[in-house]
Parts: structure tokens; C-alpha cells; sequence
């Protein structure tokens, strides 16, 4: 059980029996009364965000949630396929719960599958992915005023601005946290 004192950015909670993360926390106390807690928390399943204000007496139960290495395997209208590594089991996750993950889903991609009482409801993407460009423009000395970047297509569809150098049908690392390439992949 958590007290209003152990609430800080990040934490899981439990909200009418849903699973709500911190994503913004500010502390304050005014010169008289009790201390206040006010908390940005999105919903992990609905991706719903509230704004919430507790006392220091409120007490809160910690999320149960269970993480589980597996593998994507297909995607299929808009359900998106996973296999547990251990046991071969299925599951299948929304595009919804998904999210922006599916940008950078790739077959085989080992993935963390977020389960809350059995249910999965969510991924998590490992820091980094080596992707395939599958639709790059020739550059041109000019086109640019300011940088030197242009647009490419990657194999999951998503377009990310990479240097100039890169040519269709090489792979790239991109970061999973901010979609930017990092580097190319010599293979």
C-alpha cells in the first residue's frame, strides 16, 4: 500500500480497479492545511489522462502488473500478434494498446509485453531497432537551405529524416524513444 508521501513520476497505481501511471507531480504546501498532492496520471489501458489532487492521508494500491519477454510475430487487420519465448502462447494487442510502437515493429522484434490481472495491455520497445529503408530519394546538393537530412520511408512504413548518405535497402538504427536514426548498420 502507498501512501500520498511515495507518489512521484513513474509510479503505478490503481484507480477504480484500472491501472494508472504518474506521468506529472508537483508537491505543495500551502502555510496552513495539509499538504497537497496534485498528479498528472494517464490510464495504461484507455491511454486516458486525469488530473487528480490528494491529501496526505489518501492511500493508493500498487498496480500488478507483470512484464513478459515475447516475440512479434504478425500483424493482422489492426491486431497486432506476440508469442511468449517460454511457453509459445499468443496474444494479441490492439493498435490502440500498441501505440506508436507499431511504427518500429519489425518480424521477430523481441519485445517487454505489459500484463495487468492477466491482461496484456500494452509494450514496451527495447532503447534501439535495426530497420530496413525501403524507400529512399536521391539527394541533391542544394535541395536543402539548412540541413542536411532528407526523408526516407522504413519497412513498417514510418518516414524519419536520416543524412544524406543513406540509400534505399540499407538498415539503420533508430531510436525507439524519440524516432530519430542514430547510425548506419554495416551488415
Amino acid at each position: 500500500m502507498y501512501t500520498a508521501s511515495d507518489l512521484r513520476k513513474g509510479l503505478k497505481i490503481v484507480i477504480n480497479n484500472e491501472p494508472y501511471i504518474i506521468i506529472d507531480f508537483q508537491f505543495s504546501k500551502p502555510g496552513k492545511g495539509q499538504a497537497l498532492y496534485k498528479c498528472k496520471l494517464k490510464n495504461m489501458i484507455t491511454g486516458v489522462i486525469i488530473d487528480k489532487t490528494y491529501r496526505s492521508i489518501d492511500t493508493f494500491q500498487p498496480a500488478d502488473l507483470e512484464e513478459r519477454k515475447m516475440q512479434f510475430l504478425y500483424k493482422q487487420d489492426d491486431q497486432y500478434c506476440f508469442m511468449d519465448m517460454e511457453t509459445y502462447e499468443q496474444v494479441f494487442l490492439t493498435e490502440e494498446q500498441v501505440g506508436d510502437a507499431k511504427n518500429f515493429l519489425i518480424d521477430n522484434l523481441e519485445v517487454e509485453v505489459l500484463f495487468f490481472e492477466g491482461r496484456p495491455i500494452g509494450i514496451e520497445l527495447p532503447n534501439f531497432v535495426d530497420i530496413k529503408v525501403v524507400k529512399s530519394e536521391p539527394w541533391v546538393k542544394g535541395d536543402s537551405v539548412s540541413s542536411n537530412t532528407k526523408p526516407v520511408v522504413l519497412e513498417t512504413g514510418y518516414v524519419i529524416r536520416v543524412p544524406t548518405f543513406i540509400e534505399e535497402g540499407e538498415k539503420i538504427r533508430v531510436d525507439t524513444r524519440t524516432g530519430e536514426y542514430v547510425t548506419r548498420i554495416k551488415e
